[in-house]
């Protein structure tokens, strides 16, 4: 598979190749999480190439929670069925926009609190159809009145998600356009850290500037006479219908599936992702399926 930087002019742009088999090998976390450092490698190193890291998400949103759900992470052992809880995210509440904050957790051991780090946040534009993520930082263009917002480093752009709008109101799947910056020749995930509008992944989208993105986009579903449904094959790892359900692919290779996220029950939902994603990516990406969208549906 060739991964471009960008869907732009591929001819003069480094690629990243991945070579895999047929069937990637899961990811299995050998034991609990008991330090701040595993939780960080866990959260921000790229999936390792031809692996695939399989989770599952609980929605909560039992009485106070209704309109302000909580989501716990869990990474999942298919072989075994044992879950690992591993992150938080709550909907914000006072937030003129859509606005999640994730926190980490780890255990140093049984006899003691478990540890909890703030690692990101997703925030929305007004409508729903623009998502950006960064890490737990200080906004450059905010003045922080705390000590320690001050402290803390610029935080890094991790990603963005556009959905594109459905203003005629037709019936149909979501499209969503996801932006990452490239990998590192060593397949390490570079800091961005932008301080003003124009050094942020969608404004170099939009001028046509992205050279150093990775663009992907989710695979469009098929129409089923049978089902009168769009559907997706998710291999049994998604078993009801949901406009929610995605798939995210590059368009150099539609068969490597990057991330798929989709529901299972009620409140459970499956999310699996591969390299070049890393867990806090996928997350936030999930997460913005959740989020109700003023001008998608």
């Amino acid at each position: 598979m060739a991964i471009a930087p960008t869907d732009m002019d591929l001819s003069s742009q480094q690629t990243v190749r991945v070579t895999r088999p047929e069937q990637p090998t899961d990811f299995v976390l050998q034991r609990p999480l008991t330090t701040e450092k595993e939780l960080l490698d866990l959260a921000f190193r790229p999936a390792a190439l031809n692996t695939r890291v399989t989770c599952r998400i609980h929605r909560c949103r039992d009485g106070l929670d209704k309109l302000y759900p909580q989501y716990h992470l869990f990474i999942e052992h298919l072989a075994t069925g044992e879950i690992q809880h591993v992150m938080t995210a709550r909907k914000k509440r006072k937030s003129n926009t859509s606005y999640y904050t994730i926190t980490g957790i780890y255990r140093e051991n049984t006899s003691v609190p478990e540890g909890y780090v703030e690692l990101g946040k997703v925030r929305s534009n007004f409508l729903g159809t623009t998502f950006v993520i960064y890490s737990h930082g200080k906004n450059p263009v905010k003045r922080e009145m705390t000590t320690k917002k001050k402290d803390l480093p610029i935080r890094e752009e991790l990603g963005a998600v556009l959905y594109d709008p459905n203003i005629l109101g037709f019936k149909g799947p979501r499209k969503m356009t996801i932006l990452m910056h490239t990998l590192t020749r060593d397949g390490k995930r570079p800091e961005y850290r932008p301080v003003k509008e124009s050094e942020m992944l969608l404004s170099k989208y939009r001028d046509g500037g992205a050279r150093d993105l990775l663009v992907l986009h989710n695979k469009s579903p098929q129409w089923n006479e049978e089902t009168q449904s769009f559907v997706l094959n998710f291999n049994g790892r998604v078993t009801q219908a949901s406009v929610k359900n995605f798939q995210i692919v590059h368009d150099n290779d539609l068969d490597y599936i990057v991330m798929q996220f989709g529901r299972v029950e009620r409140d459970s939902f499956t999310m699996d992702y591969k390299y070049p994603m890393c867990l806090l990516q996928a997350f936030s990406i999930a997460l913005t399926s959740f989020d109700a969208k003023l001008a998608c549906e």
